[in-house]
């Protein structure tokens, strides 16, 4: 949970996150979790469903600054994209976006996931593949 606080910094691409935007479930509407004022800010920004040229900072206000920012505009149903959004959706993951608000929290969090994901181990040569497409298996 702590690791996607990396949005805090960088931008989106308008074609990842603009079916949110016009086409949520297919009838040209948005997202109902996103903030209405936000999508609609969004949709100024992203021409529509097909604009692959258009990039839109991830957490507003903080695009340049490593922070917990990110977690207060989730709060605001403000994420830009659906994975953001679900994040909101289930009670413990709420709760533990109440915590990571908190700077020194995700500070510390954040340190100790880095921490474990550079201990994970490189499979190389026939031990391991880089995938063509991360979902799926070469």
């Amino acid at each position: 949970m702590s690791t996607v606080g990396g949005h805090t910094i960088g931008v989106g691409h308008c074609k990842f996150f603009s079916n949110r935007l016009y086409n949520f479930t297919g009838k040209g509407d948005a997202d109902p979790s996103l903030n209405a004022e936000y999508a609609a800010f969004l949709r100024t920004q992203c021409r529509g469903l097909s604009d692959n040229t258009t990039v839109l900072p991830q957490d507003p206000g903080s695009v340049l600054n490593f922070d917990s920012h990110y977690y207060t505009i989730l709060k605001l149903n403000q994420g830009m994209f659906q994975s953001d959004a679900a994040l909101m959706t289930d009670t413990q993951s709420r709760r533990l976006v109440d915590e990571l608000v908190d700077q020194g929290t995700f500070f510390t969090k954040f340190a100790q996931s880095m921490k474990r994901m550079g201990a994970i181990e490189v499979l190389t040569g026939t031990a391991g593949e880089i995938r063509k497409k991360c979902n799926v298996v070469n």
